[in-house]
C-alpha cells in the first residue's frame, strides 16, 4: 500500500474526529446514562472500533480499485466513522428516556442503564436495516422531498442537541475550551494553515488538553482532568476483543420502548443516514472520485449491524468532507490507518487511558463546529428562496431541546428540595406554567415527534414558496396521518421525559387541523390556477 504525505494529514484529522466520538461516548454514556466502565471498555467501544475498522478498510480498498481502473494517483478514500448526529439522537432521544422511564418504574440504576444499552443496540440495528433497505428508494425520496426539509431537520438536531449544548459547555470552561474554538474558527473559516502542517483540529485538541493539565496546578480551577485518575485508567488496559451480544440485542428489539422510538426517532435517523450518504457520494463525485452508491450504502448498513451485534449503540456512516481530505492530499492509506488505530485503542483497553489524558472539553470545539456547519449547510445548500422554510423547520427541534432543559431543571429542583416527585407534580399542572407565561401543552405538542413535524412543515413551506400546492397539501395529509396515530404531537411530559401515546385517534385534534390545512392548500391551488397565479413567489425581502 503506497503512502502519500497527505495520508498522514488525513489520518490525523480523521482520527481526531473519531477520537472525539470515543470521548463523547465515554463521557455521555458514563455520566448521563450511567453505563459502567466495564460495559464501555469491554463491549461498546470494541464494537464501535470493529465497525470503524471494517468500513475504513473497505473504503481504502475501494479507493485503490478506483485508482487502478482510472490510472490516477489522486483518488481519495471516502471518510468513514461514527455518525455524530445519531450518537446524540440515540443518547438523548432514545437511551436517556429509556433509562429515566425504567428508573421511574422502580428499576435500579444498574438495571436502568443496562436496559438503556439494550434499547440503544436495537436502535442501532434498526438504523442499519433501514439504511440497507432504504438504499434502492433513497433517490425517490430525494426527488419528492425538498432539500430544505431534509436539511432543516438535520440542522434542527445540530443546533439544538449539538451546537447549543457544547456552546454552553464552552463558556462554562472558558480557559480550556475557548482557545480551541478560536483555533478552529481560524483554520476552518479563514482557511489559514497553522505551523508544521498540523490540522486545526489537532491544534485545538492539543491546546485544550495542555490548558486542562496546566490548570491542575491551580486547585480552585475545577479542571476536568486529574493526575490521580491516570494510574487507574492505565490499570484498565488489557485485551478487550469484540464479543457478540446477540441476547442483549434481542432483548432490546423485543422491548416495547423500542417500538415507541421506532417511528419518531429511529426511522427518521435511518432515512437521514441514507440521504446523507448519497449526498456525500455526490460530493465525492463532484471532487473527481466517483464511487458506486449501492455497495457503499450496503457497507454502511453492514458496519452498523456489526456494531449492534457486538455491543455498540452507534451507527457508522460516510462522513461529510471528502473534498477537504482530498485537498489535504490524502489518498487511500489514511483510511486504513484510521481503522487500525481505533482497533488498537479499543481492543487493548486504551480508551479509558486516552479519556483520562484528554478531556472532552479540549475537543468540544470540533463538535461545536460540526453543529455550526450542519446548521449553516441547510441555508447554503438550498435555494435562497427556501430559507424561510429552513428557519421554520428549526422550531420543533428547539422545542424538544427546551423540554429536555425543563425536565433537567425540575429534577434538579427536586434534588435540592429532597422531593423526588416535585418534577412530576409540577409538570402535571400546566396552569402553573400559564401563570408564568409558559405554555407547557404547546411546548410538549411541538416537541413530540419533532423530526417528523419539522419534515412536514419545512417541506410544505418550501413547496408553497414554489407554489406547488397539491404537493404541499400531500405533506399536510402525511402530518394528519402521523398525528392521528400519535407519532406527532400527542403525549405527555414527565420527569423521565416525553411519553408517546401511540394509538388510533391519539392525536385526533392535530390530525383534524392538518386535514383542514390540506384542504385549504388544495383549494388555494385551484384558486391560483383559476386566477393565473401559478408562478413561484419571489424571494422574501
Amino acid at each position: 500500500m503506497k503512502v502519500h504525505a497527505g495520508d498522514i494529514d488525513g489520518f490525523f484529522g480523521l482520527a481526531v474526529d473519531n477520537l472525539i466520538q470515543f470521548l463523547l461516548i465515554l463521557g455521555l454514556c458514563g455520566g448521563v446514562l450511567g453505563f459502567p466502565t466495564s460495559l464501555l471498555l469491554g463491549q461498546v467501544l470494541p464494537a464501535a472500533a470493529l465497525s470503524i475498522l471494517v468500513g475504513n478498510l473497505y473504503y481504502a480498498r475501494l479507493a485503490r480499485q478506483l485508482a487502478e481502473r482510472s490510472g490516477r494517483e489522486d483518488v481519495t478514500a471516502l471518510p468513514y466513522g461514527i455518525n455524530t448526529v445519531s450518537l446524540f439522537a440515540f443518547i438523548f432521544l432514545v437511551m436517556l428516556p429509556a433509562k429515566l422511564t425504567a428508573e421511574a418504574g422502580g428499576a435500579s440504576a444498574e438495571e436502568a442503564a443496562r436496559l438503556a444499552w439494550q434499547v440503544g443496540l436495537a436502535a442501532c440495528f434498526c438504523s442499519a436495516v433501514i439504511e440497507i433497505l432504504g438504499a434502492p428508494c433513497a433517490d425517490w425520496i430525494r426527488r419528492h422531498t425538498p432539500r430544505a426539509a431534509l436539511l432543516a431537520t438535520l440542522s434542527g438536531i445540530a443546533i439544538s442537541f449539538i451546537a447549543i449544548d457544547f456552546a454552553v459547555r464552552t463558556f462554562e470552561r472558558p480557559l480550556i475550551a475557548m482557545l480551541p474554538l478560536a483555533v478552529l474558527l481560524v483554520t476552518y473559516f479563514s482557511g489559514v494553515r497553522l505551523p508544521w502542517r498540523i490540522p486545526g483540529g489537532a491544534w485545538a485538541l492539543l491546546l485544550g488538553t495542555l490548558a486542562a493539565w496546566v490548570m491542575t496546578l491551580w486547585p480552585e480551577s475545577g479542571t476536568p482532568v486529574a493526575a490521580s485518575a491516570v494510574p487507574g485508567a492505565f490499570a484498565q488496559v488489557g485485551f478487550c476483543p469484540p464479543v457478540p451480544v446477540l441476547g442483549d440485542l434481542w432483548a432490546g428489539l423485543m422491548h416495547p420502548m423500542t417500538r415507541d422510538f421506532l417511528i419518531p426517532v429511529i426511522l427518521p435517523m435511518g432515512l437521514f443516514n441514507v440521504l446523507g450518504s448519497l449526498q456525500n457520494l455526490e460530493s465525492a463525485e463532484a471532487a473527481g472520485d466517483r464511487y458506486p452508491s449501492t455497495p457503499c450504502m450496503l457497507v454502511n448498513g453492514l458496519g452498523s449491524l456489526a456494531a449492534a451485534g457486538f455491543g455498540s449503540c452507534f451507527p457508522t456512516t460516510i462522513y461529510i468532507g471528502h473534498p477537504g481530505w482530498k485537498a489535504l492530499g490524502a489518498r487511500a492509506a489514511y483510511s486504513s490507518f484510521t481503522g487500525v488505530f481505533f482497533a488498537v485503542i479499543a481492543f487493548f483497553g486504551l480508551s479509558s487511558a486516552v479519556s483520562a489524558l484528554i478531556p472532552v472539553e479540549a475537543g468540544m470545539a470540533i463538535i461545536l463546529w460540526i453543529g455550526i456547519v450542519i446548521t449553516a449547510q441547510a441555508f447554503v445548500a438550498t435555494p435562497a428562496r427556501h430559507a424561510p422554510a429552513v428557519a421554520l423547520g428549526l422550531f420543533p427541534a428547539i422545542a424538544a431541546w427546551g423540554t429536555l432543559v425543563l425536565t433537567q431543571a425540575l429534577n434538579a429542583a427536586g434534588i435540592v428540595a429532597g422531593d423526588a416527585s416535585l418534577a412530576d407534580r409540577t409538570l402535571a399542572n400546566p396552569a402553573a406554567f400559564l401563570a408564568t407565561g409558559a405554555h407547557l401543552d404547546g411546548l410538549v405538542a411541538l416537541s413530540q415527534g419533532f423530526m417528523l413535524t419539522c419534515l412536514v412543515w419545512a417541506a410544505s413551506s418550501a413547496l408553497l414558496i414554489d407554489r406547488r400546492f397539491n404537493a404541499a397539501a400531500g405533506f399536510m395529509l402525511v402530518g394528519a396521518a402521523l398525528s392521528f396515530f400519535g407519532f406527532m404531537h400527542a403525549g405527555t411530559l414527565g420527569a423521565a421525559g416525553a411519553t408517546y401515546v401511540i394509538a388510533p385517534g391519539a392525536g385526533w385534534s392535530w390530525a383534524l387541523a392538518y386535514l383542514l390545512c390540506a384542504v385549504f392548500l388544495w383549494l388555494t391551488g385551484r384558486w391560483a390556477i383559476a386566477t393565473h397565479q401559478t408562478e413561484a413567489s419571489p424571494p422574501p425581502h
